[in-house]
């Protein structure tokens, strides 16, 4: 930029020369020399407005000097103007700023110079071309260039106002502990992506286009760029349902089919990534999720577990009775086990073992924690069962043969 206004004002310097001095001093004579070194200083003075005056009215393509002169220096106004709106907005919206306890106004006012100084730089640079003397076609060519420009200044406005808005929310949500704060990022997409397209639309019709004749005009290929469209319209509202329900959240152990199963790692406009249990990166439209079976894992209050103990056909009916309470009094003393709820009953009469139901939940939904828990009252059991003189019973079938063997003959 430094460059561009050097040249410029060398490029100003030497077509003043040539005016001012070019002319006259080959028209100069010795006569007319002489008679200047006697020259008053009002005189000279009076010669140099009139050659001032003579030099704006000089005329470059409907231009006279007067008009570039200005243009140059609105065009350099503009600059310095951009630096002090800037400033002020800065230093005024800051100790506004600082009055609130809102996070809001502190994140945009510096969200908003670039949008701001931009505008200063559109409204110059229209104004100083304004001054010059240019063709009608110009002037409409140029006054759709402005609109244009202002549009898209305002509508990167507003998107510095989204981002700066999601931003807000995901930290007031994080620290309310609300789970919507997942669905702030595609919420943020979602916004900007209209935003962006209604920005073009009327960006397209300020410059002078009908963007409906456009469309119309599209014929056979609007029809199959329609035809093409579908499939990402049909994720799209697929992710619109998926933040209206929130089935899920990012870091959720989800379940689709059985082919889905891990964690759920970023929701986006078109698809959903989970990570499985053996690291792979799997992709899920959005609209498949929509009209598929969600089994939510990480919503369980609490996990539960359910078995079935065992023990052989030759533990007594007193010591079945007492392995049961003894199953229920290590249930009820162990940390890990939520007290909401436990079941422990002698319930059948299996084919090779005397079956005890064993029904209760984990505090934990987490799976090694859960798993821990499980592993430890497993352990219990066995020694609640040793105690009581029996035995964790395997797969054996008793064979009973009536009338004894029989007795096998043979000639000798």
């Amino acid at each position: 930029m430094r460059k561009f206004w050097i040249l410029a004002l060398c490029a100003l310097g030497l077509f003043v020369n040539s005016t001012l001095f070019g002319q006259e001093q080959e028209a100069a004579t010795p006569a007319q020399e002489v008679a200047q070194e006697g020259q008053t200083f009002s005189e000279v003075r009076e010669e140099a407005l009139q050659k001032f005056s003579q030099l704006t009215d000089i005329d470059l393509g409907g231009n006279s000097g007067a008009r570039l002169f200005f243009f140059f220096l609105l065009l350099f106004g503009t600059f310095v103007a951009r630096k002090i709106v800037v400033g002020i907005y800065v230093r005024w919206f800051h100790r506004a700023a600082e009055k609130t306890s809102w996070a809001f106004d502190d994140k945009l006012i510096p969200a908003m110079t670039g949008p701001i100084g931009a505008m200063v730089y559109v409204i110059g640079f229209f104004l100083s071309i304004s001054i010059l003397s240019l063709s009608p076609t110009m002037d409409v060519v140029i006054l759709r260039i402005f609109q244009a420009s202002t549009m898209t200044v305002l509508f990167w406005g507003l998107l510095r106002v989204v981002d700066v808005m999601a931003e807000v929310m995901v930290d007031v949500a994080k620290e309310r502990d609300h789970s919507v704060y997942h669905f702030i990022p595609l919420i943020k997409k979602t916004a900007r992506i209209f935003l962006i397209v209604v920005a073009v639309v009327l960006v397209v019709q300020n410059l002078g286009y009908s963007v409906g004749s456009l469309l119309a005009g599209m014929g056979i290929g609007g029809l199959a760029l329609a035809l093409a469209a579908q499939e990402s319209l049909a994720n799209f509202f697929g992710s619109v349902s998926i933040v209206a329900d929130r089935p899920f959240k990012v870091g959720d152990w989800i379940q689709v089919g059985s082919k889905v199963d891990g964690d759920v790692e970023e929701i986006g406009l078109r698809s959903t990534k989970v990570r499985t249990w053996s690291k792979s990166l799997m992709t899920i439209p959005n609209k498949v999720l929509a009209n598929e079976i969600i089994e939510n894992w990480s919503r369980m209050p609490k996990r539960r577990v359910k078995q079935y103990i065992g023990v052989n056909y030759s533990t007594s009916p007193e010591n079945m009775e007492g392995l049961v309470e003894d199953i229920k009094k290590l249930l009820r003393e162990d940390e890990g086990v939520n007290q909401d709820f436990i079941l422990v009953n002698f319930t059948d009469f299996g084919e090779s073992a005397l079956q005890i139901l064993v029904y209760y939940f984990t505090s934990t939904t987490a799976w090694l924690p859960h798993m821990d828990i499980r592993q430890r009252v497993n352990l219990k059991i066995m020694k609640a069962v040793e105690a009581r003189g029996s035995s964790i019973a395997f797969p054996t079938r008793t064979l009973h043969i009536e009338g004894g063997l029989p007795q096998l003959s043979g000639d000798e």
